[in-house]
């Protein structure tokens, strides 16, 4: 297993259950917590309240998904989601209940029921991490390696996973390249946020798996399809990284978002106003900003009052509140910025990928769930209900043990000093509003880029991941020439429902090619809602 969120970790404990007599080894980047899962703020979305039901959910997702979903991997997601979550509150995570003793749940964008569990008020993540870290400790059988950044896969003579190369970096360990033997690879890495300027990522999400994926073989799918949150607090024009969040949740119990003039300006964007999807809300924002000249837009819960804030959002309470600004009594500056790849290594619906032996889940993969946009609190569900999907079947169908080929794959190191360049190129032409030219002349910096001098080290390694993944990311943008879910084209404002389908990146003899391949819409936007 690659990666220890919550995708990594309920595939480790899965597939222990289903046999105890293999081998288990999680790798992660930094230490088990640092990963995505500890930062998500809202929640996890399934049909648990009254009334609320799988279809109602999978109408949702499939609006969200804006004709680019995967109706077979929605109908999974929504149906085994609710018995999903119920297993990872057996397990302990503990979520919020009302005092009668029932689950609270909450609205997020784009739901049309209150079916988002949270723990903690905002701090859902932490607690999930919390819990499955602590079933993994509770399973000696699980070794875990800390501070391993996967490199490569090792691969047969016959193309199938036979390892995993890894530069291990840590206090008491070895500093070096090593190997793991192993007959199949896990990738539960998550996403790709440090790609862009100003991510609400963590500082790990450089794109690994998917770089580790699209070298050995696999194809990644809908990787133009990346959403960019509407509310991030905004820190300045200089501010890099990753930058605080402030979850949609927050619009869910009443903010709404409003101009300089004070005009509450999603009203008659959407029926849903301002918990209309992301997609929605981050272009209406921006073009608000651009009408305006303003480098943000506001977020006013100043009438939830002190004691709500305090109860239901003091992880969002506190950061804000660092960084000078207190919601109780002020707006909230606030702009879009990077959040969540939609696509990644393309998988069947057990995770499947299309190298042997290899499979992915969570961020890192394109289950084909999401489609051209996440409906909010989808995503650590996704992880949940794909992993044990894999566990069901990765037993089953290990390969023998198999010696890994010399590898004669390129070398194409890039210096972690080249990372601002990357990042600058695809901010500036590849973010929110994209164009031709843009994508064109981001596609011929990435290009041209001196790979400079690079030492063996995990800043190269990242680079070099990043440099690949931008690359395959701007390529597929060009490609799609349509306005479809997070993917906005200014120079093609309008959805073409003849280029409903998706777009698949690989890697030729050291290219990058990408392809589109076409497939039937499944946007039910002009369908009723189902009720119960």
């Amino acid at each position: 297993m690659v990666g220890s969120g919550i995708a990594g970790l309920t595939a480790a404990l899965r597939i222990h259950a289903a046999d105890p007599t293999l081998h288990l080894t999680v790798v992660t980047k930094d230490v088990l917590a640092a990963g995505s899962t500890q930062w998500a703020q809202g929640g996890i979305a399934a049909a648990l309240g009254p009334g609320d039901t799988p279809e109602q959910h999978e109408h949702d997702t499939l609006v969200a998904g804006a004709g680019a979903c995967d109706v077979d991997a929605v109908r999974a997601l929504v149906t085994e989601g609710p018995d999903a979550v119920r297993e990872l509150i057996a397990l302990g995570t503990q979520f919020d209940h009302h005092p009668d003793g029932e689950l609270s749940l909450t609205r997020e964008g784009g739901h049309h029921r209150d079916r988002i569990a949270h723990a903690g008020g905002d701090a859902t993540g932490a607690e999930i991490q919390r819990a499955l870290i602590a079933a993994v400790e509770r399973a000696p059988e699980i070794e875990v390696i800390q501070h391993a950044l996967a490199v490569d896969l090792l691969l047969a003579a016959d193309g199938a996973v036979a390892g995993l190369t890894l530069h291990v970096l840590g206090e008491g360990q070895h500093d070096g390249v090593g190997a793991v033997h192993c007959r199949a690879v896990v990738l539960a890495s998550g996403g790709l946020g440090q790609v862009f300027s100003q991510s609400t990522n963590p500082s790990v999400s450089t794109g690994d798996g998917m770089a580790v994926a699209l070298r050995a073989g696999a194809r990644l799918r809908d990787m133009e399809f990346v959403q960019f949150h509407p509310t991030v607090m905004w820190l300045g024009p200089d501010s890099q990284g990753q930058q605080p969040l402030i979850s949609e949740a927050v619009r869910g119990e009443g903010a709404f978002l409003v101009d300089d003039e004070g005009r509450h300006f999603m009203q008659g964007e959407h029926p849903l106003a301002d918990l209309a999807p992301r997609d929605v809300v981050a272009k209406a924002i921006t073009r608000r900003m651009i009408e305006t000249g303003k480098p943000h837009m506001w977020l006013d819960a100043r009438h939830l009052g002190p004691a709500f804030w305090e109860k239901r959002f003091p992880t969002i309470l506190r950061v804000c509140r660092e960084h000078g600004v207190d919601p109780v009594t002020e707006l909230i500056p606030v702009a879009p910025a990077q959040h969540y790849a939609s696509g990644g290594v393309a998988t069947d619906l057990w995770g499947r990928t299309s190298v042997p032996g290899l499979y992915a889940t969570g961020e890192v993969a394109c289950s084909g769930v999401h489609g051209a946009n996440r409906l909010a609190s989808n995503s650590l569900l996704e992880g949940l209900v794909f992993s044990r999907r894999i566990a069901e079947v990765l037993p089953g169908e290990l390969r023998a043990w198999a010696e890994p080929t010399v590898d004669s794959r390129p070398e194409g190191l890039v210096d972690g000093e080249r990372r601002r360049p990357v990042q600058e190129a695809m901010t500036s032409r590849v973010g929110v509003l994209r164009n031709a030219t843009g994508l064109a002349e981001a596609l011929d910096l990435l290009g041209t880029l001196d790979p400079g001098d690079p030492e063996v080290e995990p800043a190269a390694w990242e680079t070099t991941n990043l440099l690949a993944i931008s690359t395959a990311l701007a390529a597929a943008a060009a490609l799609r020439t349509e306005t479809r879910g997070s993917h906005w084209r200014e120079d093609f404002p309008d959805r073409d429902d003849t280029r409903a389908g998706h777009i698949d990146s690989w890697l030729d003899d050291g290219t990058i090619r990408v392809e589109w391949t076409p497939a039937p819409s499944t946007d039910p936007s002009t369908t009723p809602a189902v009720t119960a």
